[in-house]
């Protein structure tokens, strides 16, 4: 029998949170929103948001305001949550735009490296 060994794909590490912020964007329907989410999971290029009720979906552009910086983030996924934190959704900031949380970031955390053009064809 063969063992499969998974590995973590992601190049930053990442910091387990729990704070509020402020998300907008246009949702599914073509409808705006402005709501409350909350950050899960944090890394200088992502996040995973919960508590959302805007639908999405992968390949949106969203807004998200924290400490009074800005940034847009394009969704990686996006799934229905059976709990309290109803949508949950993968973000990954889009290259211009700083992080606004990154001073809650070690500064080993902290460190930007170049991506691999290699691994993205077509970027």
């Amino acid at each position: 029998m063969a063992v499969i060994r998974t590995s973590d794909r992601r190049r930053e590490p990442r910091r387990d949170v729990g704070f509020a912020l402020m998300v907008w964007g246009v949702d599914t329907r073509g409808e705006g929103f402005l709501q409350e989410a909350y950050a899960r999971n944090i890394s200088l290029s992502g996040a995973l948001l919960s508590g959302l009720d805007a639908e999405l979906r992968s390949g949106d552009v969203i807004g998200i305001l924290y400490a009074g910086k800005k940034a847009r983030y394009r969704v990686v996924w996006v799934r229905q949550s059976g709990t309290s934190h109803k949508v949950q959704a993968a973000v990954h900031r889009l290259a211009p735009d700083e992080c606004p949380w990154k001073d809650l970031l070690s500064e080993d955390e902290a460190v930007i490296t170049a991506p691999d053009i290699r691994s993205h064809p077509g970027s």
